[in-house]
Order: structure tokens, then C-alpha cells, then sequence
């Protein structure tokens, strides 16, 4: 990468939230991925604005991540930068039943500050292993609740390179789908609307349905969670269990024995492993029963 980049970047961005060579296998859910030429952490919209404007200008290729719980980065790593939008852009604060939150605070974190000022509608999202930017971007969801349910409006970069500010209905929300990725959005920040509500209740159903997971997903194993959109009319784990591939293992990748929808790493897993298991996957569920399934999962750093 010119060096000529790294030192104008610096101008923007203090040198230590900008690494060289910085393995991906760090910042990933997959605990795979080799090296980004340059991993850059911003602290201010103003300084995603600055860095992915000089990326631009200089002609380097980029990718903004959140906190990599939805990404495979190929063994090889990525030529360019990896600009992070996460624990130095997560601030969240409380305005009555309003959270205005940045985009690199985890949904987690998110659900707590609703149950700490007694805020209900959340609960859903408190077990996504994702932040906030992701969510809004693939408008996530978990036992029956989606962000399109909550949000208000959503402060995005654009292209262009503008701060601008959305309304929900403008975002294009819909099963696992926004406008983001369609028009080259990058997530800043969004507000939240939820309604008062009994503390000792939004507990009680957070503690619910953080024991479902527990019960029916692979929590003790790296992954990116559910590995595959629902196709409409059915559920991806069961066309993939009734494939017979449940437990379908290459190398240290596994289709996960308790739960035929995650895709884990048992251990030791090269990405390339993880990918091909995902595709053998999609061509024998299509095979058998004529559906394809559409991964969740980003790649990048993979050749076309």
C-alpha cells in the first residue's frame, strides 16, 4: 500500500487505530481470515468520512466491517483497508423511550441500556452477535421482532461522501434486507424507539430467550450464526438436515450437529474450508429440493 496513504491517513486518524498486516482471524466471529493491508478503527463519523474519502481519492480498496460477527475473510486476507466501525464508535444514550445509538455498539450492549431505564421492545436483539450498523444493514432479527420494528431513523455516510439522516420507511426494511448495501451506505448511528415497560418482565423475557439459544445453537463454537437466509416457505436448518447434512464436516468446518443452520468452526478451520463446505451445501440442498439458499454470511477477500 503507498505509504504516501498511511501518512496522509494519520492526519485524520491517531496512528495507533491504524494497523499494518493485522490479522482477521482477530476481528471475525469465524476466528478465520488472514491479514488486511491496513485496519483502520475510526472514533468519529467525521474520521469515516476523512478515511473512506482518501481511500477513495487514492484509489485503495475498502471495506467497512462492524464487529465481524457476519463475515468470512478469505485465508489470503485483504489487499486495501478494512475501516471497522466499532468499540471507538459505541455510545449510546437515553432520551425517554428513545436510544440514540452509534453504529459499533453491539446490540447487547444496546439491550442492556433498554432494560436499565425499564425499556421494552428490544429484547429480541439481545442475543444477536452483532452491533448496530450490521443490524440496520441486514435489518436483523430474532424470535419474531426485527430492527425495522424499532427504528426511527438512521444517520448514514453516503457515496458521495455526505452525512445524511434517513427515516425508517426511506430504508427499504424488509426479511434480512435494507438499502445499505443496495446504495452503498455506511451505518453511523440510528435512533431507537421502544415503549415503557416492567424491568422485572423485560428480564424475564430476555433470560427466556437467552436460554433458548443457549439450547438450540452452537454457542460453544465460533461461527457467524445462522449461515443461511430463510427461503420463503422454509426453514434452511431442516432442508439441510433432511439433506443428510447434518454434522457434514471438511477439515475443521462443520455443519453444526445441534443446529443444521450454523455452519461452526469446530476448530483449526481455514476459511476456504468454511466456504467450501457452504457451497457443497447450497448445490446439494438445490439438488434435493430444488432451493437455493442464500447465505447471510459476507465474503470478501475471495476471488470471483
Amino acid at each position: 500500500m503507498k505509504e504516501r496513504f498511511c501518512q496522509e491517513l494519520e492526519k485524520y486518524i491517531s496512528a495507533e487505530h491504524i494497523l499494518k498486516q493485522e490479522p482477521m482471524s482477530a476481528h471475525t466471529s469465524f476466528q478465520t481470515g488472514g491479514p488486511a493491508e491496513l485496519f483502520v478503527s475510526p472514533t468519529s463519523e467525521k474520521e469515516v468520512q476523512a478515511a473512506l474519502s482518501l481511500a477513495k481519492e487514492e484509489e485503495i480498496p475498502f471495506f467497512v466491517m462492524g464487529n465481524g460477527s457476519n463475515l468470512l475473510v478469505s485465508d489470503e486476507g485483504f489487499r486495501g483497508m478494512i475501516l471497522q466501525i466499532g468499540k471507538n464508535m459505541q455510545q449510546i444514550t437515553v432520551e425517554d423511550t428513545e436510544l440514540h445509538v452509534q453504529a459499533g455498539a453491539l446490540l447487547s450492549r444496546i439491550a442492556k441500556a433498554a432494560l436499565e431505564h425499564g425499556l421494552t421492545g428490544f429484547e429480541f436483539a439481545g442475543g444477536i452477535p452483532g452491533s448496530l450498523g450490521g443490524a440496520v444493514a441486514m435489518n436483523a432479527g430474532a424470535y419474531g421482532g426485527e430492527m425495522k420494528d424499532v427504528l426511527t431513523e438512521v444517520t448514514v455516510l453516503t457515496p458521495e461522501g455526505e452525512i445524511c439522516t434517513l427515516r425508517a420507511e426511506e430504508m427499504d426494511l424488509s426479511y434480512r434486507h435494507s438499502c445499505v448495501f443496495d446504495r452503498q451506505y455506511v451505518v453511523l448511528s440510528a435512533r431507537i424507539r421502544l415503549q415503557q415497560g416492567d424491568r422485572e418482565q423485560i428480564k424475564a423475557r430476555m433470560d427466556v430467550l437467552s436460554q433458548a439459544r443457549r439450547e438450540k445453537q452452537p454457542l460453544e463454537y465460533p461461527s457467524a450464526g445462522s449461515t443461511f437466509k430463510r427461503p420463503e416457505g422454509y426453514f434452511a436448518g431442516k432442508l439441510i438436515q433432511d439433506t443428510g447434512l447434518k454434522g457434514y464436516t471438511v477439515g475443521g468446518a462443520q455443519v453444526s450437529e445441534k443446529h443444521s443452520g450454523f455452519v461452526i468452526n469446530r476448530g483449526g478451520a481455514e476459511s476456504c474450508e468454511i466456504l467450501f463446505l457452504i457451497r457443497q451445501v447450497q448445490k446439494k440442498v438445490q439438488k434435493k429440493f430444488g432451493v437455493f439458499l442464500e447465505t447471510e454470511v459476507r465474503l470478501i477477500g475471495f476471488e470471483e
